[in-house]
């Protein structure tokens, strides 16, 4: 179970449901109220694919929220931190809800007419009928489009608005009674620049490489997982605040191809500079050019499962691959899993099963949490 300690601390009454830690069931708690949630992971208990079934009631409660709970899932690194943000955002929805029932004074209405007007009505995307939730664009130096959504109490300007925004860090603003839109605006613009040099890095591998997952990467997505060759493929996890540092790497493939990527990256680390980018230190790295968007297709690398014959299963894409070279074929996690369980000759250790390949034969493994 990924994390049990620190989701145990964070929500006491959320419990798990099997030995495999891909079911949890319980309540998760806000503003001193619990309610019933539960949570299905895949068996490589990758969070961006899981499912969240919760009463109708909280349902409700998050139906506005329902973008930003997915770009959470995406970008959370366990569960224990996305029920940390499920709380935050129940917190925020519960009092945007209370709010709504609240009348606001002829100040609230006349204020924020003055600051949008101040700010300017070219800046503003979407208003709602109340003037309780506002969406704002901006445009950073290099032309990117961004968008910062207010969600604002009765007692705005006094306190200052909810704002949600889909960057990799969390942003908070720095807030006083005599504040205007136009200073969230402001330090909305300072944000945008202190992320560029990430927003760049990324924007060069999605331009530059095929990019296998995550398919439609948000602004706020850390990791891209890089194709190198057929069934060969790098996961990177880039820190947004060092964007010029080296990312964490993960090869996914057989291991007679990634075991000379591994090395190469082991020996040349010292080599990475940080005056030049990241997908260029990258290659130098590597020793490799990364397969060039102009001159291949993204169906020379997405090959599809050879047990359930799809590419796709369940948001995830085969990342497991046979280790013989004269095979090679390439499996999604849970379907190598399932396909080894049914073998009567393989035989399991702990979570780990050893069996023969569907295609060649070759003795491989499966681990259940991999």
């Amino acid at each position: 179970m990924v994390g049990s300690g620190a989701l145990l601390r964070q929500c006491p009454l959320l419990l798990p449901q099997n030995r495999e830690g891909t079911a949890y069931e319980g309540f998760v708690t806000a503003q001193g109220r619990d309610f019933h949630i539960r949570v299905l992971l895949p068996m490589d208990l990758q969070l961006k694919n899981a499912r969240i079934e919760c009463s109708w009631h909280l349902k409700k409660i998050l139906h506005g929220y329902r973008h930003i709970l997915k770009q959470r899932l995406q970008s959370c690194p366990d569960l224990a931190s996305f029920m940390v943000e499920l709380k935050t955002i129940l917190e925020i929805a519960l009092k945007n809800t209370q709010d709504l029932h609240i009348p606001r004074p002829p100040e609230y209405y006349s204020c924020l007419v003055r600051d949008l007007e101040i700010l300017g009505w070219n800046k503003v995307v979407y208003v709602d009928t109340g003037l309780t939730t506002i969406k704002l664009k901006a445009e950073d130096s290099c032309g990117r489009q961004h968008l910062i959504t207010l969600k604002l109490n009765a007692k705005y300007p006094t306190e200052p608005p909810d704002c949600l925004v889909d960057f990799p860090v969390q942003f908070a603003i720095s807030w006083m009674p005599q504040n205007s839109l136009t200073d969230i605006y402001d330090q909305f613009l300072a944000a945008l620049e202190s992320l560029k040099e990430f927003w760049d890095a990324m924007d060069e591998i999605d331009g530059k490489t095929w990019v296998l997952e995550p398919e439609n990467p948000t602004r706020s997505a850390t990791t891209r997982r890089i194709a190198i060759g057929s069934n060969v493929s790098v996961n990177i996890e880039v820190d947004p605040r060092h964007p010029d540092m080296l990312p964490e790497c993960y090869f996914l493939g057989a291991d007679h191809a990634v075991n000379p990527l591994r090395i190469k990256l082991n020996n040349n680390m010292h080599l990475w500079d940080p005056e030049i980018s990241l997908l260029q230190n990258l290659k130098d790295l590597l020793e490799i050019d990364f397969p060039s968007r102009a001159v291949l297709e993204k169906s020379d690398f997405a090959k599809d499962c050879g047990i359930c014959y799809a590419y796709r299963l369940d948001g995830t894409t085969p990342d497991q691959v046979c280790d013989d070279p004269r095979c090679g074929q390439p499996f999604h996690q849970a379907c190598l899993y399932e396909w080894l369980q049914g073998l009567p000759s393989s035989r399991q250790s702990f979570h780990v099963i050893f069996g023969e390949c569907p295609y060649c034969n070759k003795v491989r493994k499966s681990n259940e949490n991999e």
